[in-house]
């Protein structure tokens, strides 16, 4: 599969401060997903697309040329993800370089696996719009979840009657570790509109995100009792 890796790495972030290059286990964070591109593919298939001139210089340190700096209008704390992603792809075929999908890898998901990487991609196929990672939810719209009615009244946000946990239907939640999009499917439209999309399901561990200071504090614990997922 002719694929382009993307890791989107801005400078600012509100929820934690300089969070793409803080040291988290000593490594900075956005380095877990470049690390883990590399494993994969040669440079020339790695985007990093960052407006952050402190990653810029890691990248320098490790003899990676970055493709573009980010436009500032794409840098903003409104900017999408989409947009940044078809900016990346319009830029390597400016270049003459095009690709079947995009492999979108946020370093906000440090522990994710090289091999999960590969068994998600190994899922696609060009008749799909996206493959995409998930982790069971703990919450269940047929048993945990519910929404006020019009008088007020709490209801189950799904039918149904269940006595048990282990009764229900199973749910996903998108944990934002791998997404392997098709490259033409995201230039005709964005990826909440994606109808023929296949789970990558992932443990509990390799899923956690980091999108506030607790999940970082979370994150440093694990790492103390599993050194290796540094590696």
């Amino acid at each position: 599969m002719n694929s382009l890796f993307v890791i989107t790495a801005r400078a600012g972030s509100k929820g934690i401060p300089g969070k793409n290059h803080k040291l988290l286990g000593g490594k900075p964070l956005f380095m877990y997903s470049f690390e883990l591109a590399r494993r994969l593919t040669t440079d020339e298939n790695i985007c990093v697309s960052t407006d952050d001139l402190v990653i810029a210089d890691i990248l320098a340190s490790v003899n990676y040329k970055l493709p573009f700096i980010r436009p500032s209008a794409l840098a903003t704390d409104s900017s999408g993800s989409y947009e940044v992603l078809l900016h990346a792809i319009a830029h390597f075929e400016s270049q003459q370089k095009f690709y079947d999908s995009l492999v979108l890898l946020q370093p906000t998901s440090p522990f994710r696996q090289t091999s999960q990487v590969s068994d998600a991609i190994s899922l696609f196929s060009n008749e799909l719009d996206m493959v995409v990672s998930v982790r069971e939810s703990k919450a269940n719209p047929y048993y945990s979840l519910f929404e006020e009615d019009e008088s007020g009244y709490l209801k189950k946000t799904l039918p149904g009657n269940f006595a048990r946990r282990q009764d229900v239907p199973p749910v996903y939640e998108y944990n934002g570790a791998i997404y392997v999009i098709n490259c033409n499917s995201l230039k005709d439209s964005r990826l909440e509109s994606f109808k023929k999309v296949k789970k990558y399901l992932m443990d509990e561990i390799t899923s956690v995100d980091l999108d506030t200071p607790v999940d970082w504090i979370f994150a440093e614990s694990l790492l103390n009792h599993y050194p290796d997922l540094a590696s």
